[in-house]
């Protein structure tokens, strides 16, 4: 790989994480698949040559477990969704160039072929664990066949995650009190010989790997503490028969042993790269070029399969000398309402109910790809979603180019015969360069956003002129405004194409060009629009508020139907799943903003906040990053009351922090004021302007926090 902006020479591969053969999708997992597609589009559309692959992920505990409830065989089962999952992403738009699944031969045999060579250059050995055991039922328990108390948090856990409480990865015989999820009786532990991998022995190259790594700051980060607090080497078998055997093994007691899934999963993305090439032929594209040469590998996951994707699997490809990821980006988990999804509470917008509403797949991808940064949490509900589609597909991209179109084509039958204007030439190229760089940075929101501010020039620019007022007293004017608007409707198609395909193709048809918008690249973007097109139709409609208030209801209502016990309930349906219960939001300055009292100075301690009774240790408070800053801008937010933007100096660089400040303090004199801001809080988008920190003040009138001496800028408060 290199590190050369995007395109490069190399050949590139855009991956998703597997879905989990499991049971139905919903936005949660849609999220991933649509932006890892955006992403490989948007590759494309520079002129990177890209191959998006994927497969089901059909091994592991919880589709054995499932299989057995149905009385169906576990690859009959987990087929079932594969297929399901094969027909379901092309009516988003997910267009893979390869969709296989791990049980296939071609991930089966690379499979056994990686750890053949890991066990042969060393990096394998045997050891005696202990593992669960039903007595009942004559079983050993891997991974979720058995459930317990995490050893490290104290939270109930499944076999192989904490997922209700610290989210570790917990190796076989790690789980306390463990309970058979087969018959609910108590578990007991026996020894048993597995093979395990020596991920300890690369600790210095997976900090090397991290130091370079591209894509998300979690995928980036998140690893280094596991790194600090020393790898453990990792378990890569599991007593079971489904799944795929490790190579010419067979115990004493006569089970097979195969492979943990989280090994073969992720060799899935070289298997479907591999089928990909031998169905195009090498010339077109060789997978052995990407993935043991210098190809461009990236990786779109969810961030609670990060520790897999940047420890485990690296080490797994340094190991067995095959290419290691130039990106990583994990995108952050959807909420409903402010809630997490929950599949036991039918609480998601499942992909199947979406597209039974009729909405068209681009408004979803739109909504997901431009809400937020990749990494952020986004909470979903249907009136966010129609303030979204209302507010800048159909206000903002569609108006322009409707109206725009309309009167190109009933005034000049098409595009007027003028050169497209240096004003419009050069804010074309901006809008490119904002693309390239959005790319480049992992920034698909970006991408989008490039696109919408253009057709708000566009908006802007054909108000500005009123060519139809200058169609009879000065005609050349009329026809350089129109000639300007056709082109950025054009640029609007090449740029707007990885974010919205299906509309970006209409858009090109309707334009009266030749081939498809999927193949152009982004210099096209400035090519001359055909000169006759036919008459244009509205692209995007108006979501009305009686059909979201509908929606809604019947979200509630579905909602609380199964929280009461009368609801069905679905399986989740990927490695990447949802938890069930997340924070009900973050307010980006600590205040309290309820009624907008004072308290008093010398006011009784009763009206004070009681203190927490729950403490934190020094290793915790180090885990903050408190830096001194210096207001440099702050400006009120549109249609937000309490909500203000500041742009914070802070020695390494200027940030931009949303603050609930805005009638709390005059802003004109805000800056050059020293403040405290969290510097290591997580991103977050309040009314579309992103935050990234928190400014640290007290009480209801927002006291900001400041330093009595001379700290300088960007100082750690300790």
């Amino acid at each position: 790989m290199s590190h050369d902006e995007f395109p490069t020479d190399e050949l590139a591969v855009v991956t998703c994480g597997l879905p989990y053969a499991n049971g139905d999708l919903h936005i949660g997992h849609l999220r991933g698949y649509i932006g890892a597609d955006a992403f490989a589009r948007a590759l494309r559309t520079l002129g990177q040559q890209t191959a998006y692959v994927c497969g089901s992920d059909m091994h592991g505990t919880p589709v054995a477990v499932n299989a057995e409830e149905r009385g169906v065989d576990p690859e009959e089962f987990a087929l079932e969704w594969h297929e399901q999952y094969a027909e379901t992403f092309p009516k988003f738009a997910v267009d893979f160039d390869n969709y296989g699944h791990t049980h296939d031969e071609t991930n089966t045999e690379l499979t056994r072929e990686i750890v053949r060579t890991l066990d042969d250059e060393g990096y394998i050995y045997e050891k005696e664990i202990q593992v669960a055991y039903d007595p009942a039922a004559d079983q050993y328990l891997p991974d979720r066949y058995v459930e317990g108390t995490c050893p490290y948090c104290g939270e109930k856990a499944r076999g192989d995650e904490c997922d209700e409480g610290c989210q570790r990865h917990l190796e076989p015989g790690e789980i306390e009190n463990p309970t058979s999820v087969r018959t609910g009786n108590p578990a007991e532990y026996r020894e048993r010989t597995h093979k395990f991998f020596r991920v300890s022995e690369f600790a210095d190259y997976l900090t090397e790997f991290l130091d370079g790594l591209e894509g998300t700051s979690n995928a980036r980060n998140q690893p280094r503490q596991w790194i600090e607090d020393g790898l453990q080497d990792w378990c890569i078998t599991r007593d079971m028969d489904w799944g795929i055997d490790y190579p010419g093994t067979e115990d004493e007691d006569g089970d097979d042993l195969v492979l943990y899934v989280w090994v073969d999963a992720p060799i899935e993305y070289v298997s479907s790269t591999k089928q990909y090439s031998e169905r195009v032929g090498s010339d077109e594209y060789d997978w052995e070029q990407v993935w043991k040469g210098d190809g461009e590998i990236v990786h779109v996951i969810g961030r609670d399969i990060i520790q897999h994707h940047t420890i485990f699997w690296p080490a797994m490809l340094e190991a067995a000398d095959y290419n290691a990821p130039r990106g990583v980006a994990a995108t952050g988990f959807i909420t409903i309402n402010g809630k997490g999804l929950s599949t036991s509470r039918n609480r998601a917008i499942w992909a199947k109910e979406y597209l039974a509403e009729g909405f068209h797949p681009d408004l979803l991808r739109y909504y997901l790809t431009t809400t937020g940064g990749l990494q952020q949490d986004v909470d979903f509900s249907w009136s966010a979603f129609q303030e979204k589609v209302n507010g800048e597909l159909v206000g903002t991209v569609g108006n322009f180019l409707y109206r725009s179109l309309l009167f190109a084509y009933r005034n000049y039958e098409g595009t007027p015969e003028v050169e497209v204007s240096e004003e419009v030439s050069e804010r074309i190229e901006g809008a490119i360069g904002e693309v390239r760089d959005s790319v480049n940075g992992y920034d698909l929101r970006g991408v989008g956003q490039a696109t919408t501010r253009l057709a708000q020039f566009g908006n802007e620019y054909i108000q500005r002129n009123e060519p139809w007022k200058l169609t009879d007293d000065d005609p050349e004017a009329a026809a350089q405004v129109i000639r300007d608007c056709v082109q950025l409707a054009k640029a609007v198609a090449v740029l707007g194409e990885p974010i919205t395909p299906g509309k970006a193709e209409a858009l090109w048809t309707q334009l009266g060009e030749d081939g498809s918008v999927h193949d152009a690249h982004i210099e096209d973007a400035l090519e001359a629009p055909p000169r006759h097109f036919e008459e244009p139709s509205e692209l995007f409609e108006k979501i009305e508020d009686d059909r979201v208030d509908e929606l809604e209801t019947q979200l509630e209502a579905r909602i609380e139907e199964s929280a009461s016990g009368s609801g069905s309930e679905s399986s989740t349906a990927t490695d990447e799943t949802e938890s069930d219960d997340t924070d009900e939001g973050q307010s980006e300055s600590m205040t309290d903003e309820d009624d907008g009292t004072t308290a008093s100075a010398d006011a009784d301690t009763d009206d004070l906040e009681p203190l927490l009774e729950d403490r934190i240790g020094f290793d915790d408070f180090q885990d903050l990053d408190i830096r001194v800053g210096q207001i440099e801008t702050a400006e009120g937010i549109e249609g937000a009351d309490d909500l203000a933007r500041l742009e914070v100096d802070i020695g390494f660089e200027t940030r931009q922090v949303v603050a609930g400040i805005k009638q709390l303090h005059d802003l004109d004199t805000l800056p050059g004021t020293k403040v405290v801001l969290l510097a290591n809080m997580e991103p977050a988008e309040l009314f579309g302007v992103e935050s990234n920190g928190m400014v640290l003040a007290a009480g209801e009138e927002a006291d900001l926090l400041t330093t009595h001496g001379d700290a300088e800028l960007g100082e750690k408060v300790r």
